[in-house]
């Protein structure tokens, strides 16, 4: 979510959307980024993956200015990225307290404050705002429902429609479609896939590698460094997702294509999560058409 200053940061439309040269963050002497540089650009829908523990989190942490990188630097249309009303977040839903007793209208007015400005009273024109974002994601029949009450899908629709009530240039989504069965995983692909036609750039954290390979045309391959970054074909090679996995990887080949094994956790007997990931001959799968 947005910091708020008296002072926005300064905002060149001329420049890469978002830019990391040399990014390095350490917990208490543990790297959790080491030398991350990429560049995304306006529009681009980005799948960002890797294994758990990999940095996706502090990634969007540092991209977001939340977290100040002990080395490198982060731009955001040519500046750092604290005082940038244009990027949205939307954190993983377990760090989400539900339980704040706030209605999905007030969720989605939060994302109008970098607007409006702190103590000021949102006008008709920013209620409209809200309105026409809660439309976009089939939320507009549930908007005095307390937060808390609604389903992780419908939670998630929420969210995004924060991100469009705020103008939102950059979204941050990290795993938004974890624990959402699959008719709300439509729903929210499909509405970034409408929020892609606005021009909006999106960056997903996610842990499925077929789903990101099939409906993102770039992808990052992190783990603490970027292994690889690009069209999933590219990205998703033996090479590239041994280094990014390591022993936690298997492949398997089978007449369908090649199955990727991977341990979706660590430990607690949780069971492995197979993915086919490429034809027989070992490409990954070109994304989806839009």
């Amino acid at each position: 979510m947005p910091t708020l200053f008296t002072h926005p940061a300064v905002h060149d439309q001329r420049a890469p959307t978002l830019e990391l040269a040399g990014v390095s963050v350490r917990y208490d002497g543990t790297p959790a980024l080491e030398d991350v540089s990429f560049q995304v650009t306006r529009g681009d829908q980005v799948a960002v993956v890797g294994p758990n523990g990999a940095g996706k989190s502090t990634l969007f942490n540092v991209v977001a200015g939340i977290l100040k990188p002990q080395q490198g630097s982060v731009r955001v249309y040519g500046s750092g990225p604290r005082g940038h009303i244009c990027v949205g977040y939307v954190p993983q839903r377990n760090r989400i307290d539900w339980r704040f007793p706030v209605s999905v209208a007030d969720v989605v007015m939060m994302g109008r404050v970098g607007k409006i400005g702190l103590g000021r009273r949102p006008s008709r024109a920013d209620w409209q705002q809200v309105e026409a974002a809660l439309a976009q994601v089939e939320m507009s029949a549930l908007t005095r429902r307390q937060i808390g009450e609604l389903s992780g899908g419908q939670q998630q629709r929420v969210f995004l429609a924060r991100a469009l009530a705020q103008e939102a240039e950059l979204l941050l989504l990290d795993e938004p479609l974890a624990g959402l069965d699959m008719p709300s995983q439509d729903a929210i692909l499909r509405i970034l896939a409408r929020m892609r036609g606005q021009g909006m750039t999106v960056l997903i954290a996610t842990h499925d590698l077929n789903q990101a390979a099939g409906l993102f045309d770039k992808m990052i391959l992190l783990n603490r460094r970027v292994i690889a970054y690009g069209p999933p074909a590219a990205v998703l090679t033996p090479d590239n997702l041994g280094r990014a996995y390591g022993g936690q990887l298997h492949v398997v080949h089978t007449d369908a294509g090649d199955v990727l094994v991977t341990d979706s956790c660590c430990g607690g007997g949780e069971p492995p999560v197979a993915q086919i990931v490429g034809s027989e001959q070992g490409a990954a799968p070109e994304p989806m058409a839009r």
